[in-house]
């Protein structure tokens, strides 16, 4: 796609992240799950620095995000890059943009010394499954995630004796 621009985000894009975000919520009906607000977008990424985001427009639309953050592997020794979300618009897919914002992360990840790029992605998503093995993406079959939030993050939290 000849006049796509991807940059990174700027204070001022918080209301389109959020925008985004919503919209990928929705693609994942997850809908009920976002309480991210524009204050906590600008908190953590604009002043704590805690993630990345790259803006893509077309022509002056925005038409996608990736928000991104350092990891680290212990293994390798060095950071790597965890890619939160990539979200293209659906009047924009099929026009090479999410490849565009995965070539660019590589991109970023191997500026900055990284020894890897990677994601998850919900099981069910089969077209974004089969886009990411067409890009030679390797699924990590061997591994199952585990979260802790919400109450029990809390509850967890409580029994620190440190």
């Amino acid at each position: 796609m000849d006049s796509l621009c991807l940059r990174f985000a700027v204070p001022g894009d918080v209301p389109r992240i959020l925008g985004f975000i919503r919209e990928l919520a929705e693609y994942e009906h997850m809908e009920n799950e976002v309480v991210a607000t524009e204050e906590l977008l600008h908190e953590w990424l604009f002043v704590r620095r805690k993630a990345e985001v790259l803006i893509g427009e077309s022509d002056g639309t925005a038409v996608g995000f990736a928000l991104f953050f350092h990891n680290f592997s212990t293994f390798l020794g060095r950071a790597g890059i965890y890619l939160e979300d990539l979200y293209v618009r659906p009047e924009f897919r099929g026009r090479g943009i999410g490849k565009a914002f995965l070539a660019r992360l590589a991109a970023v990840a191997v500026e900055r010394g990284c020894g890897r790029l990677e994601w998850w992605c919900l099981d069910w998503n089969r077209p974004s499954i089969d886009f990411y093995l067409a890009l030679g993406a390797e699924p990590m079959s061997d591994w199952t995630v585990y979260r802790v939030c919400g109450n029990t993050l809390s509850e967890l939290a409580e029994k620190d004796r440190l």
